[in-house]
């Protein structure tokens, strides 16, 4: 038997599972909003960022994470996230929400100030220890995600790929988006060689991408 490229991460054993909850359980708080490099907090803490073109579902995502319905702004307005949203992870970590790219509802001054942006801090952020890239299970992944991902691999930033809205998907339609993506990945030498697949709404693989954050020193 074949192994695939790019498995599904497995779920967490019951350690790791409930290492993953109580930390999410804990404190989690919005510390900042940053919109230009000397405004960043200090790196005295692994981060982790998610990113993701705009309306994929990564506020929800978030909030699904923490438990929390309102921590990070959900919005039916691509675009919204207009900075770099810091959160703070109990005492050891930070969670970065970076601004939404691809189509956006803003001036194109707007916009291209915010791709500057995620550029300079995706390059030059010594404490991010890994990238979650977002990407819509319906779509899998499209020319404007293939533009962060070439990113990251020219920072040099692992990231790894997470499927949202997986449940808005029939089995055997997931299965060909699936195919895709890994198709894409194996493109990337900076792309961490697990996808993990989630919904927020169900909350499918929200234990395991808690066990995986709660992993990262």
């Amino acid at each position: 038997m074949t192994t695939l490229p790019f498995p599904l991460a497995p779920e967490p054993d019951t350690e790791a599972a409930e290492y993953g909850r109580k930390l999410f359980a804990g404190p989690v708080d919005f510390l900042k909003g940053v919109v230009a490099m000397d405004g960043l907090p200090p790196a005295d803490r692994a981060e982790i960022c998610f990113a993701g073109r705009s309306n994929v579902g990564k506020s929800s995502l978030i909030n699904a994470l923490t438990g929390r319905k309102a921590l990070a702004r959900a919005s039916n307005t691509p675009g919204r996230t207009q900075e770099i949203n810091y959160f703070t992870l109990g005492e050891r970590h930070y969670l970065v929400d970076l601004p939404g790219y691809g189509y956006a509802e803003a001036p194109v001054a707007v916009v291209e100030k915010w791709q500057r942006l995620l550029k300079a801090y995706l390059a030059g952020r010594q404490t991010l220890r890994r990238a979650f890239v977002l990407i819509d299970t319906r779509h899998g992944v499209k020319a404007v995600d293939e533009e962060i991902l070439r990113l990251l691999d020219g920072a040099a930033v692992t990231f790894q790929v997470v499927m949202t809205k997986a449940d808005k998907v029939k089995d055997k339609d997931r299965e060909k988006v699936l195919d895709q993506v890994r198709g894409a990945l194996a493109r990337h030498p900076a792309a961490f060689p697990e996808i993990v697949l989630t919904s927020s709404e169900k909350g499918d693989g929200i234990a395991t991408l808690r066990a995986i954050i709660a992993g990262i020193g």
